[in-house]
Formats: structure tokens, C-alpha cells, sequence
């Protein structure tokens, strides 16, 4: 289904006309529109395939292996970011960005591709991390790369020559606990509508705001072709893409 239910669309619209604080919580369908595949918001590339060192592909991308053999664990995140190359942000990153305009808008995104930053969300979890942020595994140095072309794989620190990694939540790492606290702080001031867009909704901090808020009465939206963890708590479902979606919501509220 390519079009958003425009009834659905008309009930979202009216839920924000007496809304103050929105906030969306993004997965990798969000992306899927500007061309990104959608293996838990880090490509389709390796759906029940083993990599070529015949690890999964959460063990390549994992903490663990990260210590023990950072060219394997950097082999994929370069193969990642490769695949994501060229693309930018779509209508449903600019759009949610624009609401900024009308609303107190939060984001909690898992993806870490940098399209909501991009598109200028500013009041962002990027619960996951970005990509594109990279850091020393020993001293304080940082930097942020517009891709990886440039990088040797794996790079090392140009100061202290320790190993670089990116700033993103590996497979058995722990959450940063910077976002988790923003993400605390956002729920404690209370929203007034939740979007869920393109996501699975399989971690219980990206489920938990949806349901926690259904339970309490506050409208709630989910923009997914599939149905997900959270469907069947949502007040309003649209079986459609998040730009196509999005573009329908943002044309009928400004027509209210």
C-alpha cells in the first residue's frame, strides 16, 4: 500500500491540532526513502548470511570484536558507510525537522546515519550514534568525517597512534548513558503525540515510549508498512512509506 489512508491521515492531523510536544522515535525505514538498506538501521547486506570470515554479522559488529580484531569489525563498518555513501536525508527527515516550527519536537532515532542532524532536527537522541563521529580508543581525540574514503582501515589516532572507532553502539555494547538520560529527561517533561517511524520497535527503549504512552491516553501514530512490536498499542496506523506519510501529514495539517 504507496498511499496513506487519507481518513487516518485526517485523525493525525486533528490529534496535532491540540498538541504542543511531538515526539517521533525513528528506525531504518526512515531511510529507506533516500536509499539506505534496512538491516536494523545499518543495511540490508547481510540478512541470514554469514560474513566471509564466517562470523554473523552482530559478532563482526560487535564490542568484543572490535578489541580482539578491529580489521574485521572495521571491514564491515567501511562496508556499511560505503553503502550509504552519496545518500541524504528525504522528505520525512525535512519534514519532521520542519515541525520544529510549530511544535516542541523530540527525536529518539536509532539510526546512525546523520540524516536527522543533517536535515536539522535539534532537539536529537541519536540513541545509537553517528557513523561519521569517530574517536580515540586511548586519549581525548575526536573528529567528524563527511565519509570513510579517506581513512585508513583501521585507522589509528594521528596523536597517540591507539585505534579509532566510531561513536556508535556496537552489537553487546552498552548504551551511551548521555542519551539515555536526555531520553529520560524528555519522557519526564511528558509528550503530547508519538510518532513510531519505520522501526521494528524490538528494544524495549524504542517500544517502551509508545506503549507507556498508549497506556496513559496520549494519541499515538505508527508509520510502517509491516506490523511491528508496538501495532497493535497504536491509535493510528499508516501501512505506507515515512516520506509518503509524512508528506500527507504535513499537507493536512497545514490545511486545518
Amino acid at each position: 500500500m504507496n498511499d496513506s489512508d487519507p481518513t487516518i491521515v485526517a485523525r493525525i492531523a486533528a490529534a496535532m491540532r491540540s498538541a504542543r510536544r511531538l515526539l517521533f522515535i525513528t528506525g531504518a525505514g526512515i531511510s529507506a526513502d533516500s536509499g539506505l538498506p534496512t538491516y536494523r538501521g545499518i543495511g540490508g547486506l547481510y540478512n541470514n548470511e554469514m560474513t566471509e570470515e564466517n562470523f554473523s554479522i552482530e559478532t563482526a559488529l560487535s564490542g568484543s570484536m572490535l578489541e580482539t580484531a578491529p580489521h574485521i569489525t572495521w571491514k564491515y563498518l567501511h562496508q556499511i558507510e560505503n553503502s550509504c555513501r552519496g545518500a541524504r536525508f528525504n522528505d520525512a527527515h525535512a519534514i519532521i525537522a520542519e515541525l520544529q516550527d510549530h511544535f516542541e519536537v523530540c527525536v529518539l532515532t536509532q539510526n546512525i546515519d546523520g540524516f536527522h542532524r543533517d536535515a536539522g532536527s535539534r532537539n536529537l537522541i541519536e540513541i545509537h550514534g553517528d557513523v561519521h563521529d569517530l574517536h580515540c580508543t586511548r586519549c581525548d581525540y575526536a573528529t567528524t568525517v563527511a565519509d570513510y574514503s579517506q581513512l585508513e582501515i583501521p585507522p589509528h589516532c594521528p596523536r597517540c597512534h591507539a585505534l579509532v572507532r566510531p561513536r556508535v553502539v556496537l552489537f553487546g555494547e552498552m548504551l551511551p548513558s548521555h542519551a539515555i538520560q536526555h531520553l529520560y529527561q524528555e519522557l519526564d517533561q511528558g509528550f503530547d503525540l508519538v510518532f513510531s517511524i519505520g522501526t521494528t520497535s524490538v528494544f524495549p527503549y524504542i517500544a517502551g515510549p509508545v506503549v507507556q504512552a498508549s497506556q496513559m491516553g496520549i494519541p499515538t501514530v505508527e508509520i510502517n508498512p509491516s506490523d511491528t512490536q508496538v501495532t497493535h498499542f497504536v491509535d493510528h496506523k499508516l501501512r505506507s512509506g515515512a516520506a509518503t506519510s509524512m508528506r500527507a501529514i504535513r499537507q493536512a495539517y497545514l490545511a486545518l
